[in-house]
Formats: C-alpha cells, structure tokens, sequence
C-alpha cells in the first residue's frame, strides 16, 4: 500500500506501507473474537447444552433403551445434546461478522486490510478452529457421561469405529455449520435475519420437506444442509433414509463452499 506525505510543499509518495499478511489479520480476528463476553458464553452454552443435554437423555433412557420394546438405538442418544449445540454455533458464526456491520466497525476494518477476501477467511478460519475444539471437548464429555448410564443397562456403547467418529465429528459438524453461518452473514449483513435463516434451513425446512412426496422429496430431504451434515456428527441417525456420514458431509462441504464463493464475490464488490 502506498500512502502521500506533504514535504516541502511537494507531494511525497511512500511505498514502505504494507499491507497486513494472512497472520496479522488472523490475530486480529482471534482478539476480536476472544475479548468480547458474548464468545464465552456461546461457548458456555455450546458446552451445557451439548453435553447436559446428552447426559440428560441417555439418563432418562437408559431403561428404556435396554428393553425389549425399544425402538431406538443407544447410539442416536450419545451424541443426542450436539443437535441442540448446533443453535449456538450459527450465533456465534452470525455474530463474528454481523457485529462489525451492526456498528460499522466493518468499514474500519475493511481500511485496515484492503485485500477483504483476507478478512472473510480469517474470521472462517478462527470460527472453524474454536467451534471444532470445543465440539470436539463436548462431545466426549457428553459421551463419558452418558454413557455412564447406558454402561449401567448393560447397553454402553465402545469409543471406537462409529462411536470415535462421531464425537470428532461433532466437532466437524459445528465447525461446518458455523462457516455456513459466516457465508450467509457476509450476504445478508443482518444480526437477526442471518441467525433466523440458518436456523430455519438446519432445523425447520430440514424436517418439512419430508412432506415432499416420491423421490424427488427423498432426494431433498437427503441434500438439506442439516441433513446432510449431521450424520456425522452420530452413529446412529435417528433418520435412516439419510446419507452416509462422510457423502453427507462432502455434500455440505460443498453447499458451505458454494455460499462462501458467493459471500467473497459480493465483499470484493459492494460496499460495506
């Protein structure tokens, strides 16, 4: 970057000015995200909500999944809290980029780093990094505690093969869906619109369109984001129809590339 200075009455032109590298913009996101109190307790509440809620579930159960007339398996409840978890992952994934556009801190950033492609994959790549650890950390934990009950009925599931894949996997779900969360704050801008559209696509139209009758609505039922993503993140999914665990994520990964593509394209060209 070059920058003008008054010297003598002639105009100077400066080109020592650099412009901010990958890692600069890195840890300046990290700080923004780490110094705000709405950070800690989203992830607070990833945290309870995660792994409580598993815990909960496989407490309240235990007996009936160990009975004869169960209709479920122990391994759609271990991971049963990380469905919920995922609501705090899309406010945290809104609130990292629909903040500075609520305020206008965005512009100051967008001067400070010119290049906002920069800016667009740092704020992803530290939403993805915390969002993976402590779904990862919930999960387990989430695991061990329920799974305390599950062992009681003499149902306890093993930390391996499946089970193993979805506790890292709740961590990559998160992940993911706090990255689709980014795309569409960059596209809409809106605190409240952007949180409210994710949510209706995870949870909401995710389930609706298993109205849709005959193949066509299978196929939509098996491509929605949520659906697609979230056999990952649990041995057993409560919806067998759905795709296997690493297709379905494949097909959100690419859903989640798409919309970043299209969010990087409209903050090269609009202004902020």
């Amino acid at each position: 970057m070059s920058a003008t200075l008054m010297e003598s009455g002639a105009v100077v032109e400066r080109t020592d000015v650099r412009r901010p590298g990958l890692g600069a913009v890195l840890r300046s996101e990290w700080i923004k995200l780490t110094t705000v109190r709405s950070t800690w307790w989203t992830l607070v509440a990833t945290f309870v909500l995660g792994a409580g809620l598993t815990i909960l579930m496989c407490w309240g159960n235990a007996d009936w999944l160990a009975s004869e007339g169960a209709d479920e398996s122990p391994g759609s409840f271990i991971t049963w809290g990380m469905m919920i978890a995922q609501i705090t992952a899309v406010v945290l994934g809104a609130l990292v980029v629909t903040t500075e556009y609520g305020t206008g801190m965005i512009r100051t950033t967008f001067a400070a780093v010119p290049a906002r492609g920069r800016v667009l994959a740092a704020k992803s790549v530290v939403v993805v990094a915390v969002l993976f650890v402590v779904g990862t950390v919930t999960a387990f934990v989430g695991y061990f505690g329920g799974n305390y009950f599950l062992d009681r009925e003499g149902i306890g599931m093993s930390l391996e093969g499946d089970v193993l894949r979805a506790m890292y996997g709740s961590g990559l779900y998160l992940a993911g869906i706090g990255l689709f969360t980014v795309a569409v704050g960059f596209l809409l801008r809106h605190t409240a619109g952007t949180i409210s559209i994710v949510l209706a696509l995870m949870l909401i139209l995710g389930n609706m369109v298993n109205l849709v009758p005959g193949e066509f609505g299978e196929w939509l039922t098996k491509l929605m984001p949520g659906n697609a993503g979230s056999a990952i993140a649990t041995p057993v999914s409560f919806n067998p129809n759905l795709l296997d665990a690493w297709t379905g994520f494949a097909v959100f990964g690419a859903e989640t590339a798409v919309l970043l593509l299209l969010a990087w394209a409209m903050v090269r060209r609009r202004d902020a």
